[in-house]
């Protein structure tokens, strides 16, 4: 899986050559393996820590529980602050734990899928993952495509190929004829195109074939992620692979996310934080002024603690003592919520009020309804 998360130069153009893994593994480009999990063994303890405390109620209840190890200002048990502040931080690392195992699953079961590829003139069975650009892909009906290829030939006239969107997608003429292995096996045509970009309606780029050049568009592009149907079989050039594919451009990294109900709360804490600063620093000052005014006349009953030499000093220890009694106004059970569970592709961490729906059918949404005008009847 390291191959997945390697960095390389960004590049300015695509250059892919037909049958030659020689010639196109000078440029470095990503292998079809797919990563969309965030953690691993080593990174998961820092990494999930370091994001739930992005979330303001937990920094402020650890900065509580720092202020609960200094005696001279502690009035409350540090266990009282530490349980909660640990068990509210389980729950959540177990939930992202469980949502990271899935995704490592999915990524595997996607990676280990079988695809034929045309190496040394012969079909041969190969994972997603070690597909490479410039191969020769056979896609056979209601299969799902490898990569972003190249639409060389197929079973349907004319190099047609149905997905399963219900867009048509066609081979150039000078390749709809190769449907042979062996006319395959000797195409040794180049491809410069665009780099890998997310624009899913755009492609542009020529194919150099028997010193000649042909335009490309995205009519002759299928894209990684779409299923071949109504056609027995196609065979197609890798151009993007991986991370390289417009299907995973357009995912992007997989983030720590927050719905509109968390931002929320955290605006809520910060004002209940600022309210009770408010309050420890009114119960501060009047500290100080009872203990300038009233205290110095009882220092022979009630003696201030030896670090404490002024009713000032006195008011400052007492505001944080005040911020740690009053601590309950930022009730940490406010960030305990279940998410329920969600299929593949949707972020189990967004469980929040769905603002927007987007659906590539649109020929779904169009009324059928009909209304009779007029009717004769002849009697």
């Amino acid at each position: 899986m390291a191959l997945c998360a390697k960095k390389r130069p960004p590049e300015e153009e695509r250059r892919a050559r037909a049958n030659d893994r020689e010639y196109n593994e000078k440029f470095q480009y990503a292998s079809n393996c797919i990563k969309t999990s965030k953690y691993n063994i080593l990174t998961f303890l820092p990494v999930n820590l370091f994001e739930q405390f992005q979330e303001v109620a937990n920094t402020y209840f650890l900065f509580l529980l720092i202020l609960q190890l200094i005696p001279q200002i502690s009035s409350l048990s540090w266990f009282t602050t530490i349980v909660p502040l640990v068990l509210v931080l389980t729950i959540t690392a177990v939930k992202d734990a469980t949502d990271d195992y899935f995704r490592h699953k999915s990524d595997n079961q996607v990676n280990n899928r079988q695809s034929q590829v045309l190496i040394n003139g012969i079909l041969q069975q190969e994972q997603w993952m070690n597909v490479c650009v410039g191969d020769i892909i056979k896609l056979e009906n209601n299969q799902f495509v490898a990569a972003d290829l190249l639409l060389l030939s197929s079973s349907e006239p004319h190099g047609l190929c149905y997905i399963e969107t219900g867009h048509l997608r066609q081979a150039i003429p000078v390749t709809s004829e190769l449907g042979d292995i062996s006319k395959l096996a000797k195409f040794d045509g180049e491809v410069i195109c665009e780099p890998p970009n997310n624009k899913l309606d755009k492609f542009s780029g020529t194919l150099y074939w028997k010193e000649n050049k042909f335009p490309l568009s995205n009519q002759n592009m299928l894209l990684r992620g779409c299923v071949l149907r109504n056609t027995e079989w196609c065979f197609g050039l890798v151009i993007f692979a991986g991370p390289d594919t417009k299907l995973m451009q357009n995912s992007g990294r997989t983030k720590f996310k927050r719905t509109s109900i968390d931002r929320l709360m955290n605006t809520l804490v910060l004002w209940i934080f600022g309210f009770l600063v408010c309050m420890g620093v009114i119960l501060a000052i009047g500290n100080a002024i009872w203990e300038h005014e009233v205290g110095t006349r009882f220092q022979v009953y009630l003696p201030w603690d030896e670090a404490v030499d002024s009713a000032f000093f006195s008011g400052f220890l007492s505001f944080w003592s005040y911020i740690i009694i009053l601590n309950t106004v930022v009730p940490i059970s406010l960030y305990v919520r279940y998410v329920p569970s969600l299929p593949w592709g949707f972020s189990r961490e967004s469980g929040g009020p769905i603002e927007l729906f987007f659906s590539v059918k649109m020929k779904s949404l169009r009324s059928n309804s009909k209304s009779s005008s007029s009717c004769t009847v002849n009697i």
